[in-house]
């Protein structure tokens, strides 16, 4: 299986408040923790590694969440990185961390 890394932003559109708008993408957060997949959050989006198919299906699955949760329109923008060698989010960041 080709292995890498998937970054997704999901957007509640039309929600009333700014906690509204926070606990619509806590849903597709907590669909990506409960996947089980190495993830890390950011404050713009979460990004995930490991296997390409599971990275795909676990952002559609956070996308259907926010959806299904009764938001009338969700956009859901997704970068994905694949590679033969792929480097960790550690990897990538660690210089930045010290």
């Amino acid at each position: 299986m080709a292995k890498g890394s998937l970054a997704i932003q999901v957007l509640p559109m039309g929600t009333g408040s700014k906690q509204e708008l926070y606990r619509a993408v806590d849903l597709a957060i907590e669909v990506i923790k409960e996947s089980g997949v190495m993830f890390e959050v950011g404050p713009f989006e979460t990004t995930m590694e490991g296997e390409i198919d599971i990275l795909w299906a676990v952002a559609f699955k956070a996308h259907r969440a926010v959806k299904d949760s009764g938001i009338g329109s969700v956009l859901t923008y997704i970068k994905m990185s694949e590679s033969d060698e792929p480097s960790s989010m550690e990897e990538k960041v660690a210089k930045h961390r010290a």
